[in-house]
């Protein structure tokens, strides 16, 4: 790639010469595209698009390995879950978060907040809702919406019986 100015061509200049604050904040505009990109994010792609071309990739992106923010997110439930009042219905192990309802046992994972329920691993489509909801007060962890999010899923499954929204109750059937 060459810069140009006024017509002439410049070498491009080395990553070195950018100033640290403009590469770090374009990098994490590019981390943030692409964090949010991928199809394996969107719960409405678990049939894998046209043709299910892209089943599998969608279920290793939903279901698959931790990346190092989940695994950090792994050790902070470790230790977070078991303060919680629903902590003697939840398990973290492996990849997920089990979380025990009356009605079903509910993995949620713990890279992309999907969820499968028993029985056989049925995936089940919760998504939240735009705009969020409100203010909940201080949670202890700041920067992980994810976290957030698997925990709002959690304490709603942990009393799935309660649930009320149509979408999510034809789907616990």
């Amino acid at each position: 790639m060459w810069l140009r100015d006024g017509g002439d061509r410049v070498a491009r200049p080395a990553l070195t010469d950018i100033p640290e604050l403009v590469l770090s904040e374009v990098l994490r505009d590019v981390d943030l595209f692409v964090g949010v990109a991928s199809v394996g994010n969107d719960p409405t792609w678990q049939d894998g698009g046209p043709g299910g071309r892209f089943r599998e990739y969608w279920t290793r992106y939903g279901f698959g390995e931790l990346n190092q923010s989940a695994a950090t997110r792994r050790e902070l439930l470790t230790r977070l879950v078991p303060r919680l009042a629903m902590a003697d219905r939840c398990t973290v192990g492996g990849r997920l978060l089990e979380v025990r309802g009356d009605l079903h046992t509910y993995k949620i994972h713990l890279g992309s907040g999907n969820i499968l329920r028993t029985p056989n691993d049925q995936y089940l489509c919760i998504v939240p809702k735009a705009g969020g909801g409100p203010d909940t007060g201080y949670l202890p962890f700041e920067g992980d919406g994810m976290l957030s999010l698997i925990l709002s899923k959690a304490t709603m499954l942990s009393r799935d019986k309660e649930i009320t929204d149509p979408t999510i109750v034809s789907q616990l059937r």
